[in-house]
């Protein structure tokens, strides 16, 4: 009956298959400590784009902030989430759905939780879709690998990389990839092209997605998500062409029609995609028009 509790109840909890994969001991009140951070902001990224405070009113994409911030263990997301579901703000209506998380939010002590209860009826155990674990929790194996092979002040900037990148439509696994080849997540990195932190943004691209720091973890991996959405859309969804581009500048993927011969970037696909398999991924083709020089190419691969 407690399942979804036990789920999203807790950060302990939603950090033991990694435990579990890498035989860690748990994570240190450090660690815990910017992981509850993370998801306090995410609901205060959800209140942002619920009530267009300084960001477009998106209703949908505030649900989808609520529910992260839900599964990682914040009983506000947990409350607001319940509110979206009550109210049939940003996703359909659903009691059922909206009972359960006001549970789970006054067992948290969230003080008008309980109260909410009268209105939508008790806990019943159904969860929405996006409550439970993501494919790179499920898939053990990556972030274990990763974290076996790291040391563990990057341990939480690794959950920090995965636990973002559904916000911008980025499959986790992809973006768990990109960051690991160009910085292993050491947040303090700076290549010899001046290309820095977790994401390695050189600063033409930190400033063109408003990352006013590029050594403050969370804004890097901000930036660099919301740079490979836009890849994405700009590319179709092309796995290679957004790895070379990542690496090598959109520019040089369209002047060679494909990832370019220069063998830095041949080897950086090819260790992008030892990581994330895939052929295409998913995008948001109202970020930006897909390249048009490249068009030719899109539709002989239909």
């Amino acid at each position: 009956m407690w399942r979804a509790i036990v789920l999203c109840g807790s950060l302990l909890s939603l950090t033991s298959a990694v435990q579990a994969a890498t035989g860690e001991q748990p994570l240190s009140p450090a660690q815990l400590a910017a992981l509850s951070q993370h998801a306090g902001y995410l609901h205060e990224a959800g209140l942002a784009f619920e009530h267009g405070e300084g960001v477009p009113r998106e209703p949908e994409r505030a649900a989808a902030c609520y529910c992260e911030s839900a599964r990682q263990g914040n009983a506000e997301g947990m409350y607001a989430l319940g509110w979206m579901y009550a109210n049939g703000r940003g996703v359909p209506r659903d009691d059922a759905y909206a009972g359960t998380l006001f549970a789970m939010a006054s067992m948290l002590s969230h003080p008008q939780a309980e109260r909410m209860m009268r209105y939508t009826g008790p806990y019943t155990g159904a969860v929405p879709s996006c409550l439970l674990a993501p494919a790179w929790e499920q898939d053990e194996g990556l972030v274990g690998r990763l974290m076996a092979r790291l040391p563990a002040d990057r341990h939480a900037i690794i959950l920090q990389v995965a636990r973002t990148a559904p916000e911008f439509g980025v499959d986790a696994r992809f973006a768990l990839a990109i960051a690991s080849t160009e910085s292993a997540f050491n947040p303090l990195a700076l290549s010899p092209r001046n290309a820095m932190g977790v994401m390695q943004l050189i600063p033409d691209t930190a400033a063109r997605f408003n990352v006013r720091n590029a050594y403050d973890p969370a804004q890097n991996i901000r930036g660099g998500l919301a740079y490979l959405r836009w890849l994405l859309a700009y590319f179709r969804g092309e796995v290679r062409l957004v790895a070379a581009a990542y690496n090598a500048g959109e520019g040089a993927v369209e002047r060679y029609q494909g990832v370019p011969p220069f063998p830095e970037t041949q080897a950086y696909v090819t260790r992008i995609q030892a990581y994330f398999s895939e052929q295409t991924h998913p995008y948001d083709a109202s970020v930006v028009e897909s390249s048009a020089v490249m068009a030719p190419l899109f539709m002989a691969d239909r």
